[in-house]
This record gives structure tokens, sequence and C-alpha cells, in this order.
């Protein structure tokens, strides 16, 4: 690669990276390595977390990537710290040249502090004494057609605001194989927690 292809490489890479950075803000660093010069590879450093400086040297994977065009262009998701002790999500992407030598990577750096400390106040927010006091503010029924819509949509990956058509028909037939449509209100239940009109439900269910 000659070095107007490789400055060009980079200078796009800055740009992938600074646009991640902006959308991913405040949470997730974004670096830019010159693997050609790994005594000082960092290109450029967008939502600077670590405390890293432009110039620095590369980290462990880039000089394994260096080191051999064999080591895997992708490691995502991988468990890392920075210099403070702060736990991090990182992600590094190395980028060869047409020859198949690494020459740069775009590295993503995700602080995890704020998340964890969320995720520990959810747990406590949602915590519920098992030796409580048992009341059902509304007919176990229709909670247990809510409770299998929400399992639906997860298995789409989606809420069930967001499910199609033809998967609300087929939720309809599950609901109603499983014998919860002969609960009271049923389609009433199934309309308000899909977003939809009751003809719509009534339609769907007609349509069985």
């Amino acid at each position: 690669m000659s070095g107007i292809d490789e400055k060009h490489l980079l200078k796009q890479l800055d740009m992938i990276a600074q646009g991640l950075s902006e959308t991913l803000a405040p949470f997730c660093e974004v670096v830019v390595h010159d693997l050609t010069n790994p005594e000082h590879s960092i290109l450029a450093i967008h939502n600077n977390l670590s405390g890293r400086n432009i110039g620095d040297a590369a980290t462990e994977l880039g000089l394994a990537r260096i080191m051999s065009p064999e080591f895997p262009s992708l490691i995502a998701n991988y468990a890392n710290q920075f210099a403070d002790g702060r736990p991090a999500k990182s992600t590094s992407i190395g980028i060869k040249d047409i020859n198949g030598k690494y020459v740069a990577a775009l590295c993503m750096n995700i602080d995890l502090t704020l998340f964890r400390g969320m995720q520990s106040a959810l747990e406590r927010f949602t915590h519920i004494d098992t030796n409580s006091i048992v009341e059902h503010l509304e007919p176990s029924g229709s909670e247990a057609i809510r409770k299998y819509i929400d399992q639906y949509a997860s298995k789409h990956a989606k809420t069930p605001q967001m499910l199609k058509l033809n998967e609300r028909k087929e939720l309809m037939a599950e609901l109603k194989q499983n014998g919860l449509l002969d609960i009271k209100k049923a389609i009433e239940t199934v309309a308000q927690h899909l977003g939809i009109s009751r003809a719509s439900a009534y339609l769907y269910f007609k349509d069985l």
C-alpha cells in the first residue's frame, strides 16, 4: 500500500471513529491506531475515557497484529479495564492492506461503570420480598396473556407494539392454542398490549 493510500485509509477510519464516538457518547471511547508506527500508534482518540494521548504506543493487541497477519481481525466484547480501575468492554478491529498486512486498527472501549450502577439500582428497585403478602391487582388471566405476549415479542427481538401483521396473527394462534383467549376480556387485553384496536384484534381472532 502506498503512503498516499495509507493516509487516505487512516483519514476515513478517523471519520468513522468520530461518528461512532458521537453516537455512543459519553460512554464509548473510539481510538484509531496507525500500526505502521507502533511506538506512536494512536493517531486519533475520540471521547477520551482512558486518559491516553495522540502519539502514545500501541497496546498488546496492536503489537500482536503487527507480529502476525494471522491474528484475528475482529475481537469483540472482551473484558478490559481503564488505568484507574474502571471496568470496560472493548472491541478491536484490525485493518489490513492489499497485501494482507495489518496497517491500522479501530478500537472501541465502553465504560461500564454507569451501566453497572444502573443494573444494581434496577435490581434493588425490582427486588420483591418473597415473604411478603401476595395481592393481585388485576385478574391473573389478563397478566398471563400479557406475559405470553411479552415473551413472544422478546423472541423476535421486538416490543409487542413492533410486531408485524403476520407475527400478530401467529401470536393470536398461539394464544388460542394455549387457551389464553378463553379468558374473560382476552381480546381487549391483547389489543391493549399490542397497541392495536379491538376491531383489529377481533379480526385476527375471527381468521383463526
